[in-house]
Formats: C-alpha cells, sequence, structure tokens
C-alpha cells in the first residue's frame, strides 16, 4: 500500500509493532525497578548491567515507535504488565520468560515485515532480535548462579 510516496503497513504489522513497543516499555520499567531494588552481592554483581539493558529496550521502544509513526500508525504508551518481583530469582525467572517471548514476537515480526516486503523493517527488528537474545543469555547466566 502507498500513501503519498510512503509505503504504507498492514493492521497485522502495524499491531504487531504496537505489541513490540508496549513490551518494550514494560521491560524498560521493569529492568530499571529490579536495578534500582536489587540488593546482596548477587544483586550488586548485576545492578549495572540491568540498568545498561533497561535503557537499551527504552531505545528499541524509540526506534520501534518511529518506525511504527513512518509506517501510518499510532504508537502505544501503554506498557505491558510490568512485574518487578520481590526475590533475585523471582524478579530473574520473569525477566527470562519475557526475553523468550519478545524473541518469539520480533521473529513473528521479521516473518510479516518479509512478506509485505518491508525490508527496513524487517532489518531493524534483526537488530534488536540480536540485542534480546543477548538479553536472554545475560539472563540465563544469571539464573543459574542463584
Amino acid at each position: 500500500m502507498e500513501k503519498e510516496g510512503k509505503k504504507m503497513a498492514s493492521s497485522e504489522l502495524l499491531n504487531l509493532l504496537n505489541e513490540a513497543i508496549a513490551r518494550e516499555l514494560q521491560v524498560s520499567i521493569q529492568y530499571m525497578w529490579q536495578h534500582v531494588q536489587w540488593r546482596g552481592v548477587k544483586g550488586f554483581s548485576v545492578q549495572d548491567e540491568l540498568k545498561k539493558i533497561a535503557i537499551t529496550e527504552m531505545k528499541h521502544a524509540e526506534a520501534i515507535a518511529e518506525r511504527l509513526f513512518y509506517l501510518g500508525g499510532i504508537p502505544t504508551t501503554k506498557p505491558k504488565e510490568i512485574f518487578v518481583g520481590t526475590t533475585l530469582k523471582e524478579m530473574i525467572e520473569r525477566d527470562v520468560k519475557d526475553e523468550e517471548n519478545a524473541i518469539k514476537l520480533y521473529k513473528e515480526i521479521i516473518d510479516r515485515a518479509r512478506k509485505e516486503n518491508d525490508i527496513t523493517t524487517a532489518f531493524l527488528f534483526e537488530s534488536i532480535l540480536k540485542d534480546e537474545e543477548e538479553h536472554h543469555d545475560f539472563f540465563t547466566s544469571i539464573l543459574e548462579e542463584i
């Protein structure tokens, strides 16, 4: 679809992008609050990394929102449900699941974008997917230690 020389995405792809934004907003807040609340020796060793990941996730939300808006959609401002947790193990178990869900969603977005011949969106999500896989690896490694 074209509108004034600009490519328009399907409603399915726009909805997937908004789902991705909601997820990125969720984990950026969730990881930042976990960074703030972690205590003890084990928490101290990962606090800074969690802060860095939270900032990366917010940058993902921004990039996805810019792409969504370019494609004719309106970015959501509502995050998915935020879960901070009360114990380090509880936090990391949830973070692992959230990253697994992101990996699945982003692969779906890449496939959908390719079907719509939207190379730019596919490329954006391939880059983000790489980060999410690194985050998943980080969280699963931490989980083995607690």
